[in-house]
Formats: structure tokens, C-alpha cells, sequence
């Protein structure tokens, strides 16, 4: 007979790791409940992609958002459900997403100290074609008596007191960092609650996987083709890099994280400021490589020491495993130096 139960009756979810650091940092609890209504959105999002089909959320809702990007069904229903959830928290004064042009700005009545930044579905361009989407999204505290308003979203990603993404794959999964590390927590149908099934990830030193579109190789910078053509072809003996690349920045990103690498979205002729935005989609997850050990950067300055000047500001972004950014980095500076 094993001894191991069938269930565990002493199950650590998110909401219970959160509330024990909460106790610990003597806090209000604000959080908390900033995060659960974050989470009861995030299961909203990942049972309605789980039957989109079926509900008839395939397809273009008809509209392009703020950014340029055709606007998905489901990129409407996300956006709606992670800004009431929030709203109605208690917790939230200013609300930054991918899809409003302007922040959004709390009722005064339901106002709180946490202002969020998220990009409510990302890689939504793969809806369709079902490969793995997700949600990221940034929190940062207003510890000031400055009143609601957008320029509380405009601070360096170093001042996020959290970060995470959801991943919705052959499971759903989140990642979180409170500033200590990195953890993940899977989604259990049965129960309806996250678990946490990973403690203190950290990303690899150096990988053995790149990541990029080089669907755009003709608009790539000299340093950025000899790093890749090193990487192909190696002239010390070792063998090369494998290539990845899914086109889903969570999915992208949460590989690199777990196998290490490299992930690259930089700068080029035909996007020269980047392409990523920097408060929703690069600093929550420069914020997260960051905690696992790893680095992220524009190629010229850490991405989270960056200071924004709009909400929706793009910019490059490289980020994964410290030796393998550090290589790439290498490549720019030889350049630069002989430019």
C-alpha cells in the first residue's frame, strides 16, 4: 500500500501563499485582495478560451486597438473581465491595459492604493489557431498623495512591488513574484484553485535555445545577425542553438524561463523603437526574468530601470538566461565601439 494520499489535505493555493508573506510584511491585506479578483478573471479567461469555439469567440470583434492589433472577440471579453474584477477589489485606483487608449481611472468610492497594468490576453493573433495565449500583468502601490491619474502608471518597472503572467497551455499556470523569487502555481479544474507546484524558479545560467521572429532578418542590425550567426554556426567546436519561437510572448517567455536561452524582440529598421510595450508586456516580464536569476534589457539599459513617458511606449527587449544576454550585449558593444 502507498503511502502517499490521494489528496493533500494541507494544499498550499495562491491565495493562502500570499495571505502568509501578507502576515509577514505586517500588511493590510489590500493585496490579497487585489490578487484574488485578479485570479477569479484569470479563471474566467481560461475557461472561456477553453470553449471559445464552442461560444462562438473565434474571430475579429471588428476593431483595431490602441496599438494597431486587430481587436479578437476574446480580447474584448478579457479586457471587460479583468477591469471590473479589479475595479471591484477595492484594492486598484489606476488601471493601465493594452486595449484602452487612455488609463482608467477608478470611482473614487472604490479606489484603493495599487495601480495595475496588464495586457489582458496576449499573443491573441494565435486565438485561432489554438497555440498558447496568455495575461500579464504589473502592480505597482501608490505610496504617495498624488491623486489618480495616468502619470501614477509612468514609473521604472524596478518600482513594481509584483508581477506575473497567466499561461493558458495544455494546463493553466501562473506565474508570480512579490519581489522574493519566482513561483508558479498550476490551476486545479477540480478544486478551482491555483497550486502552488513550483518554489523558487530560477532560469539556467546559460541555454542552448534562441527565440526570435527572423521573419524580419533584413531589418536586423549587424550585431544582431553575427550574435545569431555565432549561435548557428559556432566556431569553437560546440554544438548550436536550437530555434523557438512561438509568437506568443508569454509562451515564448515561460520556455526560456524553464529550459534558459534566450528571447528576443529588439529593435529594428522597420520597428526601430521595438516593438513590445514597455508597462504591460516587457517590464512584468523583465520583472519576473529578473527575480529568476536571469536578465532582461533594451540592448542598451536594464528594461526595468527604463522610465516610461507614455503609457503605451514601446521599446527592444532581450531578456533570458545572464550569460546568454551578456554574450548578445557583447555584440552590440563591439559594434557600437566601431560604428
Amino acid at each position: 500500500m502507498s503511502d502517499q494520499m490521494p489528496f493533500d489535505t494541507d494544499v498550499q493555493t495562491m491565495t493562502r501563499f500570499v495571505m502568509e508573506q501578507g502576515r509577514k510584511a505586517k500588511g493590510t491585506g489590500e493585496f490579497t485582495q487585489l490578487l484574488n479578483s485578479l485570479l477569479t478573471a484569470i479563471k474566467a479567461i481560461s475557461c472561456a478560451v477553453r470553449k471559445a469555439g464552442l461560444a462562438h469567440l473565434y474571430g475579429i470583434a471588428g476593431t483595431v486597438n490602441v496599438t494597431g492589433d486587430e481587436v479578437k472577440k476574446l480580447d474584448v471579453l478579457s479586457n471587460d473581465l479583468v477591469i471590473n474584477l479589479l475595479k471591484s477589489s477595492y484594492s486598484t485606483s489606476v488601471l493601465v491595459t493594452e486595449e484602452n487608449e487612455d488609463a482608467i481611472i477608478v470611482e473614487p468610492d472604490k479606489r484603493g492604493k495599487y495601480i495595475v497594468c496588464f495586457d489582458p490576453l496576449d499573443g491573441s493573433s494565435n486565438i485561432d489557431c489554438l497555440v498558447s495565449i496568455g495575461t500579464i500583468f504589473g502592480i505597482f502601490r501608490n505610496d504617495t498623495d498624488m491623486q489618480a491619474s495616468e502619470e501614477l502608471a509612468l514609473q521604472p518597472g524596478r518600482t513594481m512591488v509584483a508581477a506575473g503572467y497567466a499561461l493558458y497551455g495544455s494546463a493553466t499556470l501562473v506565474a508570480l513574484s512579490t519581489g522574493q523569487g519566482v513561483n508558479f502555481f498550476m490551476l486545479d479544474p477540480a478544486v478551482g484553485e491555483f497550486i502552488l507546484v513550483e518554489r523558487n524558479v530560477k532560469i539556467k545560467k546559460k541555454g542552448s535555445i534562441y527565440s526570435l521572429n527572423e521573419g524580419y532578418a533584413k531589418y536586423f542590425d549587424p550585431a544582431l545577425t553575427e550574435y545569431l550567426q555565432k549561435k548557428k554556426f559556432p566556431e569553437d567546436g560546440t554544438a548550436p542553438y536550437s530555434s523557438r519561437y512561438v509568437g506568443s510572448m508569454v509562451a515564448d517567455v515561460h520556455r526560456t524561463l524553464k529550459y534558459g536561452g534566450i528571447f528576443m524582440y529588439p529593435a529594428n529598421k522597420k520597428s526601430p523603437k521595438g516593438k513590445l510595450r514597455l508597462l504591460y508586456e516587457c517590464n512584468p516580464m523583465a520583472f519576473i526574468m529578473e527575480q529568476a536569476g536571469g536578465k532582461a534589457t533594451t540592448g542598451t539599459q536594464p528594461i526595468l530601470d527604463v522610465k516610461p513617458e507614455y503609457i503605451h511606449q514601446r521599446v527592444p527587449l532581450i531578456m533570458g538566461s545572464p550569460d546568454d544576454v551578456e554574450e548578445y550585449l557583447s555584440f552590440v558593444k563591439k559594434h557600437q565601439a566601431s560604428a
